[in-house]
């Protein structure tokens, strides 16, 4: 019997195997990459494709061989050349999505052991990373081309050599002070990939392939059976017997759907596994074209493409280039590998590219049903629907004849292995020898409910609309089931979800033995919503289960009656017009606003609004936990990047002492600020579950309800007042900030101080005054992000600065020179000493290195060349204050053990998830103690350690437990130093200590330790028509002290400025007007790809650089080059600014964050904008909300 719907879970989960990581349940990310193989019997071969573990029913596997990360190699017995090769290259941050990545090129290598650089790219094309930056990947992976194919995709990421001394950091095996090399990482005696070590094809079921099946098969569930036909005629009598059940080959379609329904009822499918699928499966080519079958995966039907196009004359395959440019962009290789050309006509998703183009190209449609055998239903393309009984056999794909002209559109959020917004396929026939136009065919996708057919071609298929309808029904449930209101709970029924099988509990506000409602600096916190529901997402109770799926399943029985209440809101805009905002408001200002705008020559006011950001780390939120059955102890195995506080707020939840609960974390699969506040409150629900049931409880958020739930970066409106001079010199600027903090208070305050103590950036502007406002909505909560405001607040003055260049007629460049930090000792407008001499080398390096002014002159030359796309270049200096401006979060804590055989154990507070912490206190460590880092291990993150430790997070980690690491050892060291000069290390050992230090702030106006600058160029292109844009190049030059780690280092440089090109450019939250979040996985939302990242991404590190204020003059480098990716954002708007000189049109124009291609297109504005005028506000509801 099977249990569960998403039967991959059986699969990974009865074998124990935890290398493949579930990261979305809709093969949206990678992480569950594994690869399939299979005996293909027309061709006598061993298949090995990738696959989306987290899509594949098991049911489909049958014969087939699958092979998960541990099955090619592991540190027990011995790495794979790929394993080995992605981890010496600095590859694998966090790690969660490594196993992905891993497989994803041992399937290519498995299947072509000599790639090219293409072939790498594709393959990693359906593989998501949130933390390198893509860049260590390909440089690992690329060792496997050949030298003639390994051209560089990311060309040079280099840092300054530094010379020999006692306070050098090194990378050696023993940490003994030596010269650095000038290169990241060696392939030095690398394994060698030898194929004939790889894993054979099992040979028994190489045997059961070669027979026939003599029957088929069928799996029974509680809830569903799945029915797989021996051969083409049991299938069409399974249809008629079955008529209104799917058939399922790939199930990238219905396994995304199953997901969101949960199948509550019971349900028959058709699968089609292997030995039927090649009955239909072949291209073949007659007179007219190539025949290809219903399941044809689309990796197959690319293959066949790409050889006709090779070898056929290129004007018969017109067509074909066409499908394969919309072939190439379409998903990632796992799901290619998986989806069938017969699935996707027949999902009839308007979002899919394929169909616009076949309409285009005339192809026809072969279907069958019992009685009606090899029947062409049309000619044409969409005359008619099938019937519930019959299936898709095949799709005629006609050649291209002489004179006919085929074109393929899509546009996406992201250019590759994302859904079309809008899609097109277009096909012209000339008559011959002249320009007359004899036929046009153009078929728009994703414009309505159906294709949609220009002029008066027939409509689209009916079978189009028929597949909409059902999709529709079952977001309608979906909607209704996460109410869109401001509610007070009057009811609270649990009854009908406690009766189902495998349920064990439900609990509630009334459930909680300690305190439900918590203060958070004076505000409260609720842990289940007790009389009003504030927002959607906002936790109500929990339903505690045997499985995942018995929860899931018994959480939609829950019935919760509501009061509405009213008024409720969502934007800042409606958030100012009803004066909802949190205490305290924050203020700075320094100089005499009044008097300085009476004398400047100009006054500019305007405003920018930045959107929000999903953290998206690819492991989700997660813990157990485990009641231990004395004296009310509880352990927790917690995603957390503060376990003193998830401690914490667990006492206060169970009403015990915190001396009881121990929490252990040992990584985390990515965090970026969100895995601080909301795992707590994650942490106390499950706590309370383990306490009333008396056993181990285990919650793992999926994707759609982590991102509902947890939210991210806060959106924030800057309005600002700008007094200057006409040679751009700012001799004022008033700026207030808005930010969108939620239905509760969080770390918003913070956040919101933060951008403040950034709104200067580089500049010194005499009088500036900064007010910021957190407004208080009736969404959920935002929280901590990478950054913590700072990119934000930055950005704000960064757009002054641009605007003020437009309106004084001066390069950009030269009026952020102008009003630069230039004396040896300046202070900030919060009174902070700081020398800006490093700030201003790496402005200086980056102009020079990125050979700003030459290019700027070809960009130039470029634009007026070039009418429908444009280039654009920006440059932009920074300032960023590493630490906590609130003082009692800047301490370190280590535990240091030294054994008897010479070995060190390190425990420290600080959270391993990614950032390499673990790998600089071992550094540390051996370097004080002079010890192999062979004999140094460190203990995972548990708070029976190390207590009361501060959160990973602001820069500050290594500074903080480095130091601590540091001022632990010196004192031991000087304690041993006698008796290590007399007698062996091993005999002069004590016992280890804890070591805390306070490195709070010492004086008044100083709110960090010490600032990190750095300074960065971006060049891109854009598509005036389409609002699509590449990024071309970037350079950054930064300031990290002297790097205790550069590899490290530079991976934290690449990885955060990638993210932030998301935050700038591509990442989109979409709200209803009613503020339900719609973006929800990786479906809607979409992070950096290795599409997106620019081909030369040159990184520096600023040589002779000191910083005193940390740890062996190093310094926090994990938050700072977020916002060095606005000068994508700052590039698209030069771009944007050329398009619109040359139609007339004024320079100054709004564009909001993210500059996505909608933006990017309507703010080019020309002949075809003017076609579809924005309505006026207010005389139209909204599809989605800018909050």
């Amino acid at each position: 019997m099977l249990s569960q719907n998403h039967l991959h879970v059986s699969l990974l989960y009865i074998v124990l195997l935890t290398g493949t990581k579930y990261g979305c349940g809709g093969g949206g990310c990678g992480a569950c990459t594994v690869m399939v193989s299979r005996y293909d019997q027309l061709h006598n071969r061993v298949l090995h494709y990738t696959v989306n573990a987290c899509l594949q029913p098991i049911c489909t596997l049958h014969g087939s061989a699958v092979v998960t990360v541990e099955g090619i190699g592991s540190t027990k017995t011995k790495l794979h050349p790929v394993q080995e090769r992605i981890a010496k290259a600095h590859g694998s941050q966090c790690g969660f999505c490594t196993p992905g990545m891993v497989m994803s090129m041992y399937t290519l290598l498995r299947n072509k052991p000599h790639p090219t650089m293409e072939d790498i790219r594709e393959a990693l094309g359906g593989n998501l990373c949130r933390c390198t930056g893509y860049r260590p990947i390909i440089d690992g992976f690329k060792t496997f081309c050949d030298v003639s194919n390994a051209f560089n995709l990311f060309p040079q990421a280099s840092f300054a050599m530094m010379t020999p001394g006692k306070n050098d950091c090194v990378l050696n095996k023993y940490l003994i002070p030596c010269q650095i090399s000038d290169e990241l990482f060696h392939m030095d005696n690398v394994l060698p990939l030898d194929p004939s070590q790889d894993l054979i094809f099992p040979p028994e079921l190489m045997r059961m392939g070669k027979k026939r099946a003599c029957g088929s098969l069928c799996f029974q569930g509680d809830r569903l059976k799945l029915i797989s036909p021996v051969d083409l005629t049991n299938l069409l009598e399974l249809k008629t017997e079955y008529p209104e059940a799917p058939v399922v080959v790939g199930n990238t379609t219905i396994g995304t759907n199953l997901l969101l329904c949960h199948l509550c009822i019971y349900c028959p499918f058709v699968e089609i596994t292997f030995q039927l699928f090649v009955i239909y499966l072949l291209c073949v080519h007659v007179h007219a074209g190539v025949s290809v079958g219903a399941v044809c995966t689309l990796s197959s039907l690319k293959e066949e493409m790409e050889m006709a196009v090779r070898e056929m004359e290129a004007e018969r395959t017109r067509g074909y280039q066409a499908l394969l440019q919309t072939l190439r962009c379409l998903a990632g290789k796992q799901i290619r590998n998986m989806a069938t050309i017969g699935g996707n006509i027949l999902s009839a998703n308007p979002k899919y590219d394929l169909n616009s183009v076949l309409a285009a190209l005339d192809c026809t449609l072969q279907v069958m049903s019992k009685g009606t055998v090899g029947q062409k239903l049309f000619t044409g393309f969409g005359k008619t629907a099938l019937r519930p009984d019959e299936v898709l056999l095949s799709i005629d794909i006609p050649y291209s004849k002489p004179w006919e002209f085929v074109s393929a559109f899509r546009q996406a959020q992201r250019r590759e292995f994302a859904f079309s917004i809008v899609n097109a396929g277009m096909k012209v026939v000339f008559k011959e020898g002249s320009n007359i136009v004899e036929s046009l065919n153009i078929y728009y996708g994703g414009v309505g409910p159906t294709l949609v057919k220009v002029g008066l071609t027939p409509q689209a298929l009916r079978c189009s609309a028929l597949g909409r309808c059902a999709t529709q029904e079952a977001a309608c449930r979906f909607s209704d089931h996460v109410s869109l209101f401001h509610f007070k709970t009057s009811d609270i029924d649990p009854s009908e979800a406690l009766g189902m099988t495998g349920v064990v509990t439900f609990l509630s506000a009334g459930d909680v033995p300690g305190q439900n409602r918590r203060m958070w600096f004076n505000n409260p916190e609720e842990l289940f919503a007790e009389e009003e529901v504030t927002c959607v997402g906002q936790i109500i109770g929990a339903v505690v289960a045997e499985s995942r799926e018995q929860a899931r399943r018994a959480a939609q029985r829950v019935k919760v009656t509501y009061q509405d209440l009213l008024p409720v809101f969502f934007t800042i805009e409606e958030a100012i017009q009803h004066q909802s905002f949190f205490d305290p408001k924050r203020k700075l200002e320094r100089g005499d606003m009044d008097k300085a705008f009476e004398t400047v020559d100009q006054i500019l006011e305007d405003e920018i609004y930045l959107g929000g950001q999903e953290h998206f780390y690819m492991e989700t939120q997660g813990l157990i936990a485990v009641p231990k059955g004395e004296n009310g102890e509880l352990e927790l195995f917690v995603a957390s990047q503060h376990a003193a506080y998830t401690q914490e707020v667990v006492g206060i939840t169970l009403g015990i002492d915190s001396n009881k609960i121990t929490c252990h974390v040992r990584r985390l699969g990515g965090a970026f600020g969100g895995k601080v506040m909301k795992i707590a409150s994650l942490s106390a629900i499950t706590a309370t579950a383990a306490v009333k049931t008396g056993r181990a409880v285990r919650c793992v958020l999926e994707r759609g309800d982590d991102m509902l739930i947890t939210s991210g970066r806060h959106p924030f409106l800057g309005q600002y007042k700008v007094g200057y001079n006409n040679d751009g010199t700012i001799m004022a600027a008033d700026i207030t900030y808005y930010s969108n903090g939620g239905c509760t208070l969080d770390e918003s305050s913070f956040i919101m101080e933060k951008a403040l103590l950034h709104m200067d950036n580089a500049y010194r502007i005499p009088n500036l005054r900064g007010r910021g406002l957190v407004c208080k909505t009736y969404l959920p909560s935002y929280t901590a992000f990478r950054g913590f405001g700072g990119p934000q607040g930055l950005m704000v003055m960064e757009s002054v600065l641009h605007e003020v260049a437009v309106k004084c007629g001066l390069p950009p460049q030269k009026v952020r020179e102008i009003n630069m930090y230039r004396e040896e000792e300046c202070y900030t407008h919060h009174k902070q000493l700081f020398s800006p001499r490093d700030m201003l080398r790496c402005w200086d390096e980056c102009l020079d290195k990125a050979g700003y002014h030459d290019r700027l002159q070809a960009i130039q030359q470029f634009n007026t060349y070039n009418r429908w796309k444009k280039r654009g270049i920006s440059a932009v200096p920074m300032k960023f204050g590493v630490g906590f401006s609130k003082g009692f979060y800047n301490q370190g804590a280590a535990l240091v053990n030294i054994y008897k055989d010479g070995s060190v154990l390190v425990a420290h507070g600080g959270t391993e998830m990614g950032q390499g912490i673990n790998t600089k206190a071992l550094q540390i460590a051996g370097r004080i103690l002079k010890v192999p880092m062979s004999s140094i291990h460190i203990k995972e993150t548990c708070t029976g350690n190390v207590p009361n430790a501060a959160p990973s997070a602001a820069s500050f980690g290594t500074d903080a437990v480095g130091m601590a690491v540091k001022v632990f050892q010196r004192s031991l060291v000087s304690d041993l130093f006698v008796l290590s000069r007399q007698l062996p290390w091993t005999m002069t050992i004590g016992v280890g200590k804890t070591a805390q230090t306070d490195l709070g702030p010492g004086y008044e106006g100083t709110a960090y330790y010490y600032f990190t600058f750095g300074a960065c160029c971006s060049e891109v292109e854009i598509d005036c028509l389409t609002g699509d844009h590449k990024n071309l190049r970037t350079d950054i030059v930064m300031d990290v002290g002297e790097s205790l780690n550069p590899a490290l280092d530079i991976g934290q440089i690449e990885g955060g400025f990638v993210q932030g090109i998301g935050l700038y450019t591509i990442e989109e939250l979409q709200f209803s007007p009613e503020g339900v979040l719609m973006t929800r996985g990786p479906s809607q939302y979409k992070i950096p790809a290795l599409c997106d990242v620019p081909p030369q991404l040159n990184v520096h590190l600023l040589a002779n650089a000191q910083n005193p204020h940390a740890i062996y003059n190093s310094k926090g480098i994990g938050e700072p080059p977020v916002f060095l990716a606005s000068t994508i954002f700052f590039a698209i708007k030069e771009a944007v600014a050329a398009a619109r000189r040359e139609r007339g049109l004024g320079d100054s124009f709004p564009l909001s964050s993210p500059a996505t291609a909608e933006r990017i297109r309507m703010a080019c504005e020309d002949q075809f904008t003017e076609m579809a005028p924005s309505p006026k506000k207010g005389t139209f509801k909204p599809w989605s909300i800018n909050i």
